[in-house]
């Protein structure tokens, strides 16, 4: 068994599509207890590192450790994963979705679920047909964090709602998941999440550009981690021209 503390390890991992690497060898540990930042622009492979994590990608090479555990049922069944695609029917409402997941998930908290859909004001009487993206977002963020999973991975949570509702999205996702479990949030839009994330990770080409502390890094530049983010990525170079893919699964 890993030491209790190491959260996600991984060494090695590749991924490609056709002609396109996603992940280029990535190596990277994470520890148990706090929010990670997945930081990187389209086609950094952040999408693609949360699905293998997810254990809904296959196909690679490498290895992952999570909590002890190889990618598998087992960490499926701690394991909480906000897609970056709705997949909730138009057909249902808000009740239909709260069923869905408690059928699905031993781990399903309702009455948290009830909460957070309380707090994000989310209009019962209507179908998720009517519900805006941005209202369709909540919801999904809601029923993800309503599990009480001991790694909550969310794939760009904030994209789709406009800047007013950023705050009460993340003030929910920060109250909802317990101290000791990992959350590893992915993300451009880094000013939005840097004032709750303990550690950054940035990527690049499949790679890590630049991971630590997101303390120790703003006292080491003397930068925000969004303006560290800017000035790394300025530093890498331009990115490298890829042939087109017909999916966002590279990002």
């Amino acid at each position: 068994m890993s030491d209790k503390r190491a959260g996600i390890t991984i060494a090695g991992l590749t991924k490609h599509y056709g002609p396109v690497v996603a992940l280029d060898g990535l190596d990277l540990a994470l520890p148990t207890g706090g929010i990670v930042g997945l930081m990187g622009d389209n086609g950094a492979g952040k999408t693609t590192l949360l699905k293998i994590l997810a254990g809904v990608l296959a196909d690679w090479t490498g290895t992952i450790d999570v909590l002890g555990c190889e990618i598998g049922p087992t960490t499926k069944a701690f394991t909480s994963f906000l897609p970056d695609v709705d997949y909730l029917p138009d057909r249902y409402r808000l009740h239909d979705a709260v069923a869905l997941f408690a059928d699905f998930f031993a781990d399903f908290d309702a009455a948290r679920a009830q909460a957070l859909i309380a707090g994000f004001g989310l209009p019962a009487a209507r179908s998720l047909k009517e519900f805006s993206l941005g209202m369709r977002e909540k919801l999904q963020i809601a029923l993800t964090m309503s599990r009480r999973a001991r790694v909550y991975l969310l794939d760009e949570p904030i994209s789709g709602v406009d800047p007013a509702a950023r705050s009460v999205i993340m003030e929910n996702i920060i109250n909802n998941y317990d101290a000791d479990a990992l959350l590893v949030m992915s993300t451009h839009l880094i000013a939005d999440i840097e004032p709750v994330v303990d550690h950054v990770v940035f990527l690049r080409d499949g790679r890590v550009l630049l991971q630590g502390l997101a303390d120790d890094l703003r006292a080491a530049s003397g930068l925000s981690i969004d303006k560290l983010f800017r000035q790394t990525y300025r530093q890498a170079g331009p990115a490298p021209v890829f042939p087109m893919m017909t999916s966002n699964d590279g990002k």
